[in-house]
C-alpha cells in the first residue's frame, strides 16, 4: 500500500463529511481547515485534520511527508461541459468575428458547428484520440480530475460513434473521470436542413440503437435554440435516449429564451448548460428543480455575449455548477482556473461560491460526487496543490499567474 502524506498545509480546502449538491446561501459556505495534514493511500483520502491531531501512526505510514507550509490543497478541478474531441482549431472564425461577422452568420455561411464536423469526418479515430489525449493532459496539468465529453461534431452516424469510440478509449486509458454525452443533435447536417425529421430519424433509429448496445455514453444532449431544436424536438429525442439508459443534459437559453430550461427541467435533466439567456420563469423552473444549472463564462466572453446572471441565479436558490465548454468554435481554452477568475470577475461570484461550483457542484452535475469535488473521507485523491498564496481569494485575484504547483489524481501526481 502506497501512501503519501502532506503536512503544514495552509489551508485545506472543501472539507465535508457530507457533501449534498450545493444551493443559494449554501454555495457561499466552503470549509477549510488552517495549517492541516492530509493522507492519502493507494488512491483514495483515509484521513485529515489540524497538524496538532497528527497521530504518530499517520505519520509511520508515509516515510518521506510533502511540506506544503504557505500552500494550499483543494479537491481537482470537475469540468462537467466540453467538447473536447475535435479535429482542428477555427481561429479563421476568431478572424471573422473581429471582422463583426455573428456566430449565426459564420454558421450560414458553412462555419460553426459544420465547419467542425467536415474535418472531424475526414480524421481517423487515431488522429482524433491523439489529438484529445495531448489536451485531456494538458488540462489534467491545470487541475482538471473529471471532465466530461460530448459528442456533436460528426452529425453522420459514422462520425457520432467515431467520437464516442475515442471517449471511451480515453476513459480507459486515463485516471481521469470521463463522461461521456451523445450529442448527434448538435445541428442539422447540410443534407438535412430541409428535413429536420430525417435527421431526428436517424438520430433516434441508427445512432442510439448502437449508442445503447455498445455503452458509449452515460447522457443524451440537444442544443435547444431557436434555429436549431425546438423544445418538442429537445424532448422527443432526450425521451429516446432515455429508452437506453441516457439521461438528459441540454444546452438550453444560450443565444435565446428557446425554453430550454423548462424543457429539461420537465425531462428531470441532470443539467441544463449555458444560460446567458434567462428570464424570471426560467430562473423560478430552475430554482424549484433538482437540475443543475451549469454557467459557462468562457463561451459568453469569447462570443462576447451578456455573461450568465450567477448573481439572480445564486439568489433564488437554484444549484449552479461551473464549466468550461471546450470546443475550438466558442471556447477554445479548457482551463478551469479561467473560469473561477472570470467568475469572480465578470459574474461577481464570490471566491467560495467559484471555488464549490467548479469542484463539488460540477461534480453532482457528471453524478460523480460519491468519489470527487471535495476533501473527504473514501473520496478519490485527485488534487491540487497551489504554490505559495496569501489567501484563498488571491486565486481567483491573480487572474494571469500559474498558481498550480502540482496535480495529484487518484493518488499518482502528474
Amino acid at each position: 500500500m502506497a501512501a503519501t502524506l502532506i503536512i503544514n498545509i495552509k489551508q485545506l480546502v472543501n472539507v465535508r463529511e457530507q457533501w449534498p449538491v450545493l444551493r443559494g446561501k449554501e454555495l457561499a459556505n466552503l470549509p477549510c481547515i488552517h495549517n492541516a495534514y492530509l493522507l492519502i493511500e493507494d488512491d483514495t483520502i483515509v484521513a485529515y485534520g489540524p497538524m496538532d491531531e497528527l497521530a504518530t501512526a499517520h505519520r509511520a505510514l508515509a516515510a518521506d511527508p510533502i511540506d506544503a507550509t504557505g500552500k494550499m490543497v483543494l479537491p481537482a478541478w470537475c469540468d462537467s461541459h466540453t467538447h473536447l474531441v475535435f479535429a482542428a482549431s477555427r481561429e479563421n472564425e476568431f478572424i471573422d468575428k473581429l471582422k463583426g461577422l455573428s456566430y449565426a452568420e459564420i454558421a450560414a455561411r458553412g462555419g460553426g458547428i459544420l465547419n467542425s464536423a467536415r474535418k472531424l469526418n475526414e480524421a481517423s479515430e487515431d488522429e482524433l484520440f491523439n489529438l484529445a489525449w495531448a489536451r485531456l493532459e494538458e488540462l489534467t496539468k491545470l487541475g482538471t480530475g473529471a471532465i466530461e465529453i460530448k459528442s456533436g461534431y460528426g452529425l453522420t452516424v459514422e462520425g457520432e460513434l467515431k467520437m464516442l469510440r475515442v471517449i471511451k478509449k480515453l476513459r480507459e486509458r486515463s485516471n481521469v473521470t470521463i463522461k461521456a454525452t451523445f450529442l448527434g443533435a448538435h445541428t442539422y447536417p447540410v443534407e438535412y436542413k430541409e428535413n429536420h425529421e430525417g435527421y431526428i430519424d436517424l438520430i433516434i433509429q441508427e445512432m442510439l440503437p448502437v449508442i445503447g448496445r455498445e455503452q458509449l455514453a452515460d447522457y443524451i444532449d440537444v442544443f435547444c435554440e431557436t434555429g436549431f431544436f425546438s423544445p418538442e424536438e429537445t424532448a422527443l429525442i432526450c425521451k429516446a435516449g432515455m429508452q437506453y439508459g441516457l439521461k438528459p443534459k441540454i444546452h438550453a437559453n444560450q443565444l435565446n429564451l428557446s425554453g430550454g430550461v423548462q424543457t429539461g427541467v420537465a425531462l428531470g435533466a441532470v443539467s441544463v448548460d449555458h444560460l446567458e439567456t434567462m428570464d424570471e420563469p426560467s430562473i423560478k423552473a430552475l430554482a424549484g428543480a433538482d437540475t443543475i444549472g451549469t454557467l459557462l463564462p468562457t463561451a459568453a466572453f469569447f462570443l462576447r455575449m451578456p455573461f450568465q446572471p450567477a448573481r439572480a441565479l445564486i439568489d433564488a436558490g437554484c444549484a449552479i455548477a461551473l464549466a468550461s465548454d471546450f470546443n475550438p468554435g466558442s471556447s477554445p481554452s479548457g482551463n478551469m482556473n479561467g473560469v473561477v477568475n472570470m467568475s469572480c470577475i465578470q459574474m461577481k461570484m464570490l471566491p467560495e461560491e467559484a471555488i464549490n461550483a467548479a469542484t463539488l457542484n460540477g461534480a453532482w452535475a457528471m453524478e460523480c460526487a460519491d468519489e470527487l469535488g471535495s476533501i473527504s473521507v473514501g473520496k478519490k485523491a485527485s488534487l491540487i496543490l497551489t504554490k505559495q498564496v496569501p489567501s484563498l481569494a488571491y486565486i481567483p485575484y491573480s487572474f494571469g499567474s500559474n498558481l498550480i504547483e502540482r496535480v495529484m489524481i487518484e493518488g499518482q501526481w502528474v
